[in-house]
């Protein structure tokens, strides 16, 4: 028919890359062109997922960033020391990836998945506090290269760790 193009010479053929793209760094507000006009769209991220020992992970591609939750971090007071892992280390799901001391006690940090350690958060060594100011984002302990994402559906989502921490106040 007159009326169908092939695809080639479509707006989605000229956008889809541009749209793959976008996918593939999981942005989660991203402005894509549209003939002249913009238009904006929300890609799903990885959400947070969190141990029962109060780890958190959050997952890009095959790179785990982890941390200690803001509940682990308000329990504990202020941070005042971190011993890292070092680029390289090899881990398994619950053995102790870190430690973190505080004015009011000392802690093993764990690792929630199975990988290779491929960076630390060196900035930690000079600023412990900053798992206290801002603990899912400057505080991340640790980048993992994930061995076995399976591991990650044994994980509770922000609802369920909220629930978790409730639970076990009483």
């Amino acid at each position: 028919s007159a009326f169908v193009q092939p695809l080639e010479n479509t707006m989605l053929r000229r956008t889809l890359p541009t749209l793959v793209n976008a996918a593939r760094t999981a942005s989660t507000r991203t402005v894509l062109p549209c003939a002249g006009r913009s238009f904006t769209t929300t890609f799903p991220r990885f959400a947070i997922k969190y141990a029962k020992s109060h780890e958190w992970v959050n997952l890009e591609g095959d790179v785990a960033t982890v941390g200690i939750s803001d509940h682990a971090q308000k329990e504990l007071g202020d941070i005042v020391y971190v011993d890292l892992p070092e680029a390289g280390d090899k881990m398994s799901a619950g053995k102790t990836i870190a430690a973190v001391e505080s004015v009011k006690a000392a802690a093993d940090v764990y690792s929630p998945v199975t990988g290779e350690i491929i960076e630390s958060n060196s900035a930690l060594g000079d600023d412990p506090a900053l798992i206290n100011s801002s603990s899912t984002d400057k505080g991340w302990i640790a980048k993992v290269k994930i061995s076995n994402p399976a591991e990650l559906d044994g994980l509770m989502d922000q609802v369920a760790y909220d629930k978790f921490c409730a639970d076990s106040a009483h």
